[in-house]
């Protein structure tokens, strides 16, 4: 199955949280898009691995994506090296999507900027001749595949984007998908430990980001992203 769009998370609703709305846009536009969580987040202070995966489960089906899975890394030791590299190769070369989204490039959750770093590097391995790479559920050889484009979703921190997509219209999709991780997030009658993303005030910080974002481009709402090349355009017309 080839996919146009391949999101990467560290954990699950990191996708969710960095460009649900976005993901939601494109699939309503027509587009193939799949989502990829490195970790079940089996480290975090509220819920389970075994809560999150069911949680996962819910938000794909409301985003509507085409499949979801998760890689079973090690929540909270990540690393960036041979081994989990060519598990990703497989993925890229499985899905073959045109464009990547990934972690943040910097952000406060150690596993975010490793996990950024992770799918960035695979994504440019995948795309190498001599790395020879076998899938289970396919026959023979893996071709290689370099995505075209990997950008990188905004997390805790207000990193300046590169670029922003006027989501404006998918708000409500984006937020249900975030708020089926009813582990994760405010509940006012939530006896679990709190945590950065547990408060009302991160749950209310996901809209009025958005709304500044769209504000800084015109429009209602935006999701703002970081490029690792520089964006190119055919005319200047293309640009809003």
């Amino acid at each position: 199955m080839k996919l146009d769009i391949l999101a990467f998370g560290s954990h699950p609703d990191d996708v969710e949280l960095g460009c649900g709305a976005t993901l939601a846009k494109e699939i309503a536009n027509g587009k193939k898009i799949g989502i990829i969580d490195l970790t079940r987040g089996e480290l975090g202070t509220r819920g389970t691995a075994e809560s999150r995966d069911e949680e996962s489960e819910v938000a794909a089906k409301i985003l509507g994506v085409a499949m979801r899975t998760n890689m079973e890394f090690a929540d909270g030791f990540l690393v960036n090296d041979k081994l989990h590299q060519i598990e990703l190769v497989k993925m890229i070369r499985k899905f073959k999507p045109d464009i990547v989204l990934c972690n943040a490039i910097e952000d406060r959750h150690i596993d975010h900027a490793k996990g950024s770093q992770l799918v960035s590097d695979s994504c440019f391995l995948s795309g190498l001749l001599k790395i020879d790479t076998k899938c289970e559920d396919e026959i023979g050889w893996q071709e290689p595949w370099r995505p075209k484009h990997v950008y990188h979703y905004i997390q805790w921190k207000n990193l300046e984007p590169d670029f922003v997509v006027d989501v404006s219209g998918f708000m409500d999709k984006k937020m249900q998908a975030v708020l089926a991780y009813k582990t994760q997030f405010y509940d006012s009658k939530s006896k679990a430990p709190e945590t950065p993303i547990s408060t009302k005030n991160f749950t209310d910080s996901i809209k009025y980001r958005a709304r500044d974002l769209g504000r800084l481009i015109g429009v209602e709402h935006g999701e703002g992203f970081t490029a690792e090349r520089n964006i190119a355009v055919n005319s200047l017309y293309d640009l809003k």
